[in-house]
C-alpha cells in the first residue's frame, strides 16, 4: 500500500468517526465526558493530531453505541469505495 493511500485511508477513519460520533448525537465535549477524557482527546483524533490505539478505538464505539466490526466494516466499504 502506498504511503499516500495509508494517509487517506486515516482521514477517512477520522471523517467516520466523527461522522459516528454526530450519528449519536453527540457533541465532543458529550463523548470525551463518556470516556472519562477531556474534549480534546476527541478533538485530535478526529482531525488526526492523535491516534487510537485498538484499547482507545474500542472504547470509543462502546460510547458510540457501535460495534468495532461495524466500524470497520464501514470503514472498507469507504477505503473500497474510492480505491
Amino acid at each position: 500500500m502506498k504511503t499516500a493511500t495509508i494517509r487517506e485511508n486515516r482521514k477517512k477513519l477520522q471523517a467516520l468517526l466523527r461522522t459516528l460520533r454526530e450519528e449519536a448525537g453527540l457533541r465532543q465535549v458529550d463523548l470525551a465526558q463518556k470516556l472519562g477524557k477531556p474534549q480534546s482527546f476527541v478533538s485530535k483524533y478526529e482531525t488526526g493530531e492523535r491516534r487510537l490505539d485498538i484499547i482507545e478505538l474500542l472504547e470509543v464505539c462502546r460510547q458510540l453505541g457501535i460495534s468495532i466490526v461495524k466500524l470497520v466494516n464501514r470503514l472498507e466499504l469507504l477505503v473500497d469505495k474510492h480505491s
